[in-house]
């Protein structure tokens, strides 16, 4: 195998189920091992600040490559390799975030810039959402026998993922109080509503959020109704979210029990 082939694909690449392999739990201990790292490091840091932000900045930087990376790889494959399968493709469609891990990818680049509690927070737990799901059940990047650049992007990013959103977490620059919830909720809001562009407008993506009927993980994973499913997804959305704002806002949740303890 040559290294444009590496890159570029266009090779006999046998399906392999590697969930829950060597690899596939390597992965999760080295993520969970940068963050404990991350941690000890800007601990005991003379400058705290100033490392946090290279320690981000790093992680975003790297995130950003891979995404510029894979669209190269695209263009490539589309217009000097002409490799089977990518007639349906467009510049558009290699361009824009499709599903909800590619969109959590961009929001981790762009919150370095933002610098907001509020949006640290929208960027943290969408991408620690998408990173869970995928490596509970992961449908790219371990399912070939060859692990070509296509396999490594998607491992990689979701690593990267699952990494960034928690060292945000862990490093505190998120700031999850319910008085900014309605900041979150707008962020939310707006994917969803992107989603939606993809699907009726832009036709570039079926279920980039994975709510739409018969889906992967609908109808091919949990095999249940989509009434159920919607329902389920809503209530894991909204538990989710909600918890983060219960550990965080413990002062908030206090004086919610305090004031109807007095109504009582």
């Amino acid at each position: 195998m040559t290294f444009s082939q590496w890159l570029f694909g266009g090779i006999d690449n046998p399906y392999k189920n590697g969930r829950w392999g060597l690899l596939h739990i390597m992965t999760l201990v080295v993520c969970v091992g940068c963050v404990v790292g991350f941690y000890f490091l800007v601990k005991h840091a003379k400058n705290k600040d100033r490392t946090r932000n290279i320690i981000v900045n790093s992680l975003a930087g790297a995130i950003l490559f891979f995404e510029v990376m894979i669209r190269f790889v695209y263009f490539m494959k589309l217009y000097y390799f002409h490799q089977e399968g990518t007639e349906s493709w467009s510049v558009l469609w290699i361009m824009i975030p499709k599903p909800w891990c590619a969109i959590s990818c961009w929001v981790l680049v762009a919150c370095v810039f933002v610098k907001k509690a509020f949006f640290y927070n929208y960027a943290s737990l969408s991408a620690l959402l998408c990173s869970f799901i995928f490596f509970c059940y992961p449908g790219v990047g371990y399912n070939n026998e060859i692990l070509l650049f296509d396999n490594w992007y998607s491992i990689l990013t979701h690593a990267l993922l699952l990494t960034t959103s928690l060292t945000l977490v862990v490093l505190k620059f998120t700031a999850f109080k319910y008085k900014d919830i309605w900041k979150l909720a707008i962020c939310f809001v707006l994917t969803y509503a992107y989603g939606l562009l993809q699907i009726y407008v832009l036709h570039t993506q079926d279920d980039p959020m994975y709510f739409m009927p018969d889906g992967d993980i609908q109808a091919d994973i949990l095999h249940i109704s989509y009434g159920l499913y919607l329902t389920l997804y809503i209530l894991l959305i909204v538990i989710y979210v909600n918890a983060f704002h219960l550990i965080d806002d413990r002062a908030t949740v206090k004086k919610w029990f305090a004031s109807w303890k007095a109504k009582e």
